[in-house]
């Protein structure tokens, strides 16, 4: 599953994926390949067929920024996808050491503490868990208490029944998650951790096979928004902002902004109560309808700083 990660193998998905033009039907009537023909693609980027044969084959150099930017429109290419292509291209003259263990600068923490009832979620390479304040652990789950190497997005997402409860669109983030890690790695492709992690997963999840197929790629996991379906304050619609730090370009603060609807603010509101009483030490049962369990109570943004 890990060695699908080359240029070659991106191109062919993705040239499969390109719904041919009312042109392409016309001269082609008894097409029998899904997407556009090699031909097709080379004629549009403007390279000979043997030329681009061989990109696929993975039996050229890199292509030049100009043919990659040309391929990028053929192929119809979001900004994520585009990016991710030019990964692969450059990846020999990648660093193949392991790259340097994460850190979370104490700025950063003072910022997500400093949001108070806002959730917010910082997430590393691999989509590793690095931090969460409180409110976001009272929302979501309470990460600090799982052991650290399973503090990882996509693998929690894919393999947490409580996961799949609490998004009422579980296949979305799913599918964001497994594009995010789909993208880290051909940012990083000598990765040994994230090799492992995506020899995991493909192990013990249909659903990522499926989605890592795709070759889908992503730079946030939420394109808009999200709902939370919180078994005490109930349904949440946030708005998802990630910004990617630029200490670490590998860091992606996710700050979940809930929606203006009556429904969504108040459950904010309550979930805003617990999370007070938390910290002050009051019983969760007798600030609203359910205690919250599994939480840890801290009032600091907590994570494995330091994680790999």
């Amino acid at each position: 599953m890990v060695h699908d990660l080359t240029l070659g193998s991106f191109l062919r998905a993705r040239r499969g994926a390109v719904v041919p033009t009312s042109g392409d039907l016309r001269s082609a009537p008894s097409r029998r390949v899904r997407g556009l023909r090699r031909e097709e693609v080379a004629q549009r980027v403007g390279v000979s067929v043997d030329y681009y044969i061989k990109l696929e084959q993975g039996k050229r150099e890199a292509p030049s920024d100009n043919v990659l930017h040309a391929l990028a429109d053929v192929l119809c290419l979001d900004d994520a996808a585009r990016e991710h292509m030019f990964d692969l291209a450059r990846r020999d003259t990648r660093p193949k050491h392991p790259p340097e263990t994460q850190r979370v600068r104490v700025g950063m923490l003072r910022l997500m503490e400093s949001l108070g009832a806002v959730p917010a979620v910082l997430l590393g390479r691999r989509t590793n868990i690095l931090a969460a304040n409180p409110t976001a652990r009272l929302l979501i789950h309470d990460f600090n208490a799982m052991p650290a190497r399973e503090r990882n997005a996509v693998r929690w997402v894919l393999l947490s029944q409580k996961a799949r409860t609490i998004h009422r669109d579980w296949g979305a983030a799913a599918a964001g998650l497994v594009g995010m890690l789909r993208m880290d790695y051909g940012r990083h492709p000598y990765d040994q951790r994230t090799a492992e992690l995506v020899e995991e997963l493909g192990a013990k999840s249909e659903v990522f096979t499926q989605l890592w197929s795709d070759r889908h790629v992503a730079k946030k996991a939420v394109v808009d928004s999200k709902v939370i379906e919180h078994p005490v304050v109930g349904p949440i619609r946030l708005h998802v902002e990630a910004v990617r730090t630029i200490e670490d370009g590998d860091q992606t603060l996710n700050v979940l902004i809930p929606a203006s609807d009556p429904t969504s603010q108040a459950a904010m509101r309550h979930l805003q109560k617990l999370a007070g009483s938390r910290s002050t030490g009051v019983d969760p049962r007798r600030a609203g309808r359910a205690g919250v369990t599994g939480q840890d109570g801290a009032g600091t943004v907590a994570g494995p700083a330091g994680t790999t």
